[in-house]
């Protein structure tokens, strides 16, 4: 069994849809499948017409027949060798989430995101997405039937209850420092509750956005959070950050899932997030509390009340761990999308 998987960017990139496209690879590799990589530049949904031009050759000079699963960061953008590559190459999109729900795109750029990625989808064999509510999304905004979908949640490594800090509360966010991870909601939040005893920190890289990373930084030191904030950039192996932590807290303003919430279920750690895409299908009531999306008082009181009363923490601990224990793993979700590739091979 053959599949070319075809990504843009950098692989190696310590985000949630780069870490899910290279446990599937690796679970594809384990289940027989022949995987070549076939990288389709940098840029990407914006890339230069240039980077588009290469990209676009690249596919096309794939053999009549061959199987290619493209991620959707490029896939959305790339309608037009969708339509005209469609009738002799086997298409499958992997969509983590739709390009025109990204934050921070004008309505015409939006507008202009959403026809091209429906225009695409209209042409792929099948599309992979990561959770239900990508799922409800693409039927509703994009025309796609529900039966052209197979939803794979990402899978969660089972991990050790969190130890925590010990001492004074510390509240751990990960997430890239673009707008969509709603960092700066959170900062924000911190300044209302900085009469609370809790240090805080904020892993994620600093290179997807420059400039909402340099925002973040003047945030946290206008704000006079300079001493109990840190920013850590992008961090190889977490483990030790949740292990150390007491609270997870993330205001992204949208999520296609969320693995980083997974993962803090598994370790048990009680989760203060917004109402706001694929959220709610992975944090139960049981786990966290959920507020409206950009609602700064909220996403304070939440955090005020899981740091105030230790009952309340300790029960939302109990909830995440056992949510946690209840999510799938990565040989069961490469097992979904592996059987769903064999078919249309």
């Amino acid at each position: 069994m053959n599949l070319v998987f075809a990504y843009p960017g950098d692989l190696s990139l310590r985000t949630g849809g780069y870490g899910y496209d290279r446990r599937l690879i690796a679970t594809f590799e384990a289940e027989g499948w022949q995987v070549r990589l076939l990288p389709l530049g940098d840029g990407f949904p914006a890339p230069t017409d240039a980077t588009r031009r290469a990209a676009e050759e690249a596919l096309s000079s794939l053999a009549d027949g061959q199987l290619v699963m493209i991620d959707g960061l490029a896939f959305g953008v790339l309608d037009d060798f969708a339509a005209r590559e469609a009738g002799r190459l086997r298409l499958v999109a992997l969509v983590h989430h739709p390009l025109a729900l990204e934050t921070g795109l004008g309505p015409d750029e939006a507008m202009a995101l959403r026809r091209s990625e429906t225009r695409a989808l209209e042409h792929v064999r099948h599309i992979v997405v990561t959770s239900p509510e990508t799922a409800r999304e693409l039927e509703t905004g994009f025309g796609v039937g529900r039966d052209r979908i197979t939803v794979a949640v990402p899978g969660t490594d089972p991990a050790p209850q969190a130890a925590g800090s010990g001492g004074v509360p510390h509240i751990l966010s990960i997430g890239s420092l673009t707008r969509r991870k709603g960092h700066d909601i959170l900062i924000a939040a911190l300044k209302q509750i900085e009469d609370l005893d809790w240090t805080a920190t904020i892993a994620g890289s600093r290179d997807l956005d420059p400039k909402a990373a340099a925002a973040l930084d003047r945030q946290i030191g206008e704000a006079g959070l300079s001493g109990r904030v840190r920013l850590v950039g992008a961090v190889e192996d977490t483990d030790a950050l949740y292990a150390g932590a007491d609270v997870f807290a993330l205001a992204s303003r949208y999520e296609g899932y969320g693995m980083v919430f997974a993962e803090a279920l598994a370790r048990g750690l009680p989760i203060v997030a917004c109402r706001a895409g694929a959220v709610p299908d992975v944090v139960p009531q049981t786990a966290g509390t959920l507020v409206p999306v950009d609602d700064v008082s909220a996403f304070a009181d939440a955090l005020r009340s899981l740091l105030s009363d230790h009952d309340l923490r300790r029960s939302k601990a109990a909830g995440a761990r056992a949510a946690g224990a209840r999510l799938p793993d990565w040989r069961e979700t490469g097992k979904i999308v592996s059987q769903m590739l064999e078919r249309i091979a």
